[in-house]
């Protein structure tokens, strides 16, 4: 089975809705999600829990950082910035064949040239729902045979 690591900042809006939407999508996936300067325990934001649940996606979510064991754990770490894909490269060197930006791992050649998937921290519910909107349709195009 293969085993997917979304990460992102915090871990507390675009990584747990991706493992979330991952998740449902793909049951045959183990999924977890982590962030470079996110802490132990913390809730999904709850302008991310609310858009996903109008989605019909549960999202049962504790924040946990980055860590080697969970880079070793995985087979593919997706990232929501190239700039969290650098740090990863920088932080975690040995692993770096297997770290990708989300969009960067599952775009087609005549994608926009931005491999960011934005944050909507702080900004309105509509910013959510285009960010889960953006993260689903990256996971719509995850490789059937990964």
């Amino acid at each position: 089975m293969k085993r997917v690591l979304f990460v992102c900042t915090g871990n507390t809006c675009r990584s747990p809705m991706a493992e979330a939407v991952m998740k449902h999508k793909r049951p045959d996936l183990e999924v977890q999600s982590a962030g470079i300067f996110a802490g132990h325990g913390q809730e999904a934001n709850p302008k991310a829990v609310e858009a996903l649940q109008v989605q019909g996606i549960s999202c049962d979510h504790a924040s946990q950082p980055v860590t080697e064991e969970l880079m070793e754990w995985a087979d593919v770490v997706l990232t929501m910035t190239a700039h969290h894909k650098l740090t990863l490269e920088m932080d975690y060197d040995s692993f770096k064949e297997k770290v990708y930006t989300l969009k960067e791992y599952v775009r087609g050649s005549s994608e926009d040239s931005s491999l960011d998937i934005d944050d909507p921290i702080g900004l309105t519910n509509e910013t959510y729902v285009k960010t889960l909107n953006d993260i689903t349709k990256c996971v719509d195009r995850f490789p059937k045979d990964k």
